[in-house]
C-alpha cells in the first residue's frame, strides 16, 4: 500500500492516467475507456435546440477532471476490465456530477467555474437550474438501459446527495456534534457519488458481491477525503490555481472542518478570527482578513491531518483486493486526491 504522506503538492486532482502505478497498458485501457465516456458524454448532452445543447455543454466544455468516470473505469480494471455496460455507468455518474455543479453554482452565486464563467452567470439561474434538471435526466436515462438494480443505486444516490446539499445549506441543529454533522454532510453530499462511481465500475465487470462492496466503501471513503480536501483547498488557494473563487464557503457562512476547530476554541487570541467567520463576509476586506487569519491557524493542519487519515482509512479497505496495478493506482489515487492544491 502507498501511505498518505505529505509529497509536494499536485495542481489539480491527479488523473488516474498520471499516477503511479498505472503501468503504460493500464493507462492505454483507461485512456480508450474515458475517450469513449467522453464520446457518450457528448452524443447525449447534444440537443436539436442549440441554445439547449450549447448551455447543457457549458461545463463539459470548461473541461474538468473527469474524476468520477476515471474511478469507475479503475474499478472495473480490478475486475474483469471496461466494457460498454462500464463505460455508459460512467457517463452517467459524470452527468449526475456535472448536473448537480449547475445547482451548486446557483446556490453559491459562484461566478467563476472551472476557470470559466459559471453556467448562473453565462445563462441565468432559472436556465441554469433547469439545465441541471436535464442533465439529471439525462444520467437517469442512461443508466436506466442498464437495468432495475442500477437505477435503484442511482435514486438511492440521488436521494442522499440532495439530502446533504439540504443539511449544507441548514445550521447544524442544537444538541448536535458540530463536527459530526458537517462530516455526516460530506459523506451524503460528495461520498455517496463517488462510491457509487467505483461501485458501478467493479458491479458492470463482472466482480463478486465483496468486491463491488470493497469498491463501494473505498469510494465513500475516497469521496470523503476528496471533499475535506476541497474545503481546505477553498481557503488555501487563488482562483488562478482552482478556477474557483476562494473563500466561497466562507463568504456562504458555511463551517467546514477548519472553521468549526477555530469557533471551538476557547483562546482568547481567538476571538477576532471568531468574531469574523460568524460576522459577515460579504465585504472583500472582511473576508481577506479572515482568510489571512484562517490560513496561519493551526486548525488548518489539525483539518488537513484528519483529511490524510480519511485518506489511510480508504486505502485500509483496498488490502481486501488481490495486488495488481489497479490496485496500485488507487492507493495512489487516494494520496494524490488529499495532496492537490486544485
Amino acid at each position: 500500500m502507498t501511505p498518505v504522506a505529505a509529497t509536494p503538492a499536485q495542481r489539480g486532482t491527479p488523473s488516474v492516467l498520471e499516477l503511479p502505478g498505472a503501468t503504460a497498458d493500464l493507462r492505454e485501457r483507461l485512456g480508450a475507456g474515458l475517450a469513449a465516456v467522453n464520446a457518450l458524454i457528448e452524443e447525449r448532452v447534444d440537443h436539436d435546440d442549440p441554445f439547449i445543447a450549447e448551455a447543457g455543454a457549458h461545463l463539459t466544455a470548461a473541461g474538468g477532471k473527469r474524476f468520477r468516470p476515471l474511478l469507475t473505469l479503475l474499478a472495473a480494471e480490478v475486475t474483469q476490465g471496461i466494457n460498454e455496460q462500464v463505460v455508459a455507468a460512467a457517463a452517467g455518474v459524470e452527468l449526475t456530477h456535472l448536473a448537480s455543479l449547475y445547482h451548486d453554482d446557483v446556490m453559491d452565486e459562484a461566478d467563476v467555474r472551472r476557470g470559466a464563467p459559471s453556467a448562473n452567470a453565462a445563462y441565468g439561474n432559472s436556465t441554469a437550474i433547469l439545465v441541471g434538471d436535464l442533465l439529471f435526466g439525462t444520467a437517469s436515462d442512461i443508466v436506466a438501459d442498464l437495468g432495475p438494480d442500477a437505477v435503484k443505486i442511482q435514486a438511492q444516490t440521488f436521494i442522499r446527495l440532495c439530502s446533504g446539499q439540504i443539511r449544507d445549506d441548514r445550521p447544524c441543529p442544537a444538541g448536535t456534534d458540530p463536527v459530526e454533522y458537517y462530516l455526516g454532510v460530506l459523506a451524503d453530499k460528495t461520498g455517496v457519488l463517488i462510491a457509487t462511481a467505483a461501485r458501478y465500475g467493479a458491479m458492470f465487470s463482472g466482480g463478486d458481491e465483496e468486491t463491488i462492496e470493497t469498491m463501494r466503501e473505498f469510494g465513500e471513503r475516497l469521496g470523503m477525503a476528496f471533499q475535506l480536501a476541497d474545503d481546505l483547498i477553498d481557503i488555501e488557494s487563488d482562483a488562478d490555481e482552482t478556477g474557483k473563487t476562494p473563500g466561497t464557503d466562507l463568504r456562504e457562512g458555511k463551517r467546514t472542518l477548519p472553521v468549526l476547530h477555530v469557533l471551538a476554541s476557547s483562546d482568547p487570541t481567538d476571538a477576532h478570527l471568531q468574531a469574523l467567520l460568524t460576522g459577515d463576509l460579504s465585504d472583500d476586506d472582511r473576508l481577506a482578513e479572515a482568510l489571512t487569519l484562517l490560513r496561519a491557524h493551526p486548525a488548518m493542519d489539525r483539518a488537513r491531518e484528519h483529511t490524510y487519515a480519511v485518506a489511510r482509512r480508504a486505502q485500509d479497505v483496498l488490502t481486501a483486493l488481490p495486488d495488481s496495478d489497479a490496485k496500485d493506482a488507487l492507493n495512489a489515487l487516494a494520496t494524490g486526491v488529499v495532496t492537490r492544491v486544485g
